[in-house]
């Protein structure tokens, strides 16, 4: 890409492991900025984590492209030393380390600032810096135990909550915040303002959930059967269906959607207008429940493709479901850049996610593919000692 990119020219030092911060500091380099992933002597745990060959492993390729890796050993002086040096020569310092070790190896707000003033410090924490919590060892699955995020689609009859998915949503939000964060301490430098953020597991667990974490007074306060799940199954017009081979899904916000995919479907809904309210009697809810089974029953009847196409046909809002491993070669996903490949050396070409970014209508592209532990040691401490001569 020849069009500069908007974080040319600046450089982020990511002293992060495992999800949150590095997502976090993929997003910052795909938007121009020279990403150095400072890692210790192991390397980024993630490296580790189900690995498929010796020190390669899918979860870290996720994360961790365009950027270089530079190894130092904080626990040794002479690493804090080499790490204060880097420090001097970044725009902004990101990291995940707990508080205590964080102020050991001179990743806190003070000793970042004491070595560049300049600086913008950014800390992914797990629960947040205050609070009785606050020392608390926490990875995702904590986090959305803690914030109820756990047990937003839980029902009386499940023996156990489960993370939806199996996906890290408090870690990947918590990324999200981070690169923003960043952003913001970058703009607002050279102003009286200050450029020390953080962001927590926890407030990214609470975010995902902003429209149902709200307690109105007059109202009865918080609608707690809500919060889990509530009368969700009573809704037919905002969910998945089976069809005779395989599934799709309905997104209805409107009533104006709600009455057209109902004609579709042959039914009459008396609930249409607010299919969320709750039930004025048992009698209600037995004959709201009736009325998605006929949904179900209905739309269970022919293919997926043919109902989403009928829906669609009269605004509708309707897709069909698909597999993740499907989206490698889905033409919108590759029409967007949403996929891309890298080579990598001693595996070969890579296929992951690509760049969330376009600039002036094209694509972000990758400039380096998934640094080896230390790779870029050497090149980076050079390059620090000959910006300090």
């Amino acid at each position: 890409m020849t069009t500069p990119l908007p974080l040319d020219g600046i450089r982020v030092l990511e002293y992060a492991q495992y999800v949150a911060g590095p997502f976090a500091g993929m997003l910052l380099a795909d938007l121009g900025a020279d990403v150095i992933k400072v890692e210790p002597p192991a390397g980024d745990a993630w490296r580790r984590y189900e690995p498929f060959a010796d020190g390669e492993s899918r979860y870290f390729y996720a994360l961790n492209r365009n950027k270089r890796s530079v190894v130092i050993d904080l626990k040794d002086q002479k690493g804090r030393e080499a790490s204060r040096a880097l420090i001097r020569t970044a725009d902004a310092v990101l990291h995940n380390v707990p508080p205590d070790r964080a102020r050991r190896f001179g990743l806190d707000r003070e000793s970042v600032h004491d070595a560049n003033p300049a600086a913008v410090w950014c800390c992914v924490s797990a629960l947040g810096s205050d609070g009785p919590e606050a020392s608390l060892t926490a990875f995702d699955l904590v986090a959305q135990a803690l914030s109820g995020l756990l047990m937003a689609g839980a029902r009386d009859s499940d023996r156990v909550p489960q993370r939806a998915g199996g996906i890290a949503m408090a870690d990947f939000t918590a990324g999200l915040l981070a690169a923003i964060a960043v952003l913001a301490g970058l703009l607002g430098r050279g102003r009286d303002g200050a450029r020390g953020l953080e962001v927590s597991l926890l407030g990214a667990a609470l975010a995902v959930q902003a429209q149902r974490f709200v307690s109105v007074e007059s109202a009865g306060g918080t609608a707690a059967a809500h919060a889990r799940g509530g009368d969700d199954e009573l809704e037919p017009y905002y969910r998945a269906y089976g069809a005779s081979d395989g599934f799709f899904v309905l997104a209805c916000l409107n009533q104006h959607q709600r009455a057209a995919a109902a004609a579709v479907v042959g039914v009459e809904d008396p609930w249409a207008a607010n299919p969320q309210a709750p039930p004025s009697s048992a009698e209600e809810r037995q004959r709201r429940l009736s009325l998605v089974a006929d949904f179900e029953l209905r739309l269970s009847a022919e293919s997926a493709a043919a109902w989403v196409q009928r829906f669609r046909a009269v605004g509708v809002p309707a897709a069909e479901v698909r597999l993740l491993e499907q989206l490698f070669e889905h033409d919108q996903v590759r029409a967007n850049g949403l996929v891309q490949t890298l080579g990598h050396d001693g595996v070969g070409p890579v296929k992951l996610l690509g760049s969330l970014f376009k600039v002036d209508g094209v694509v972000t592209p990758a400039v380096r593919s998934i640094p080896a532990l230390g790779e870029h040691t050497e090149e980076v401490l050079a390059q620090c000692r000959q910006a300090q001569a």
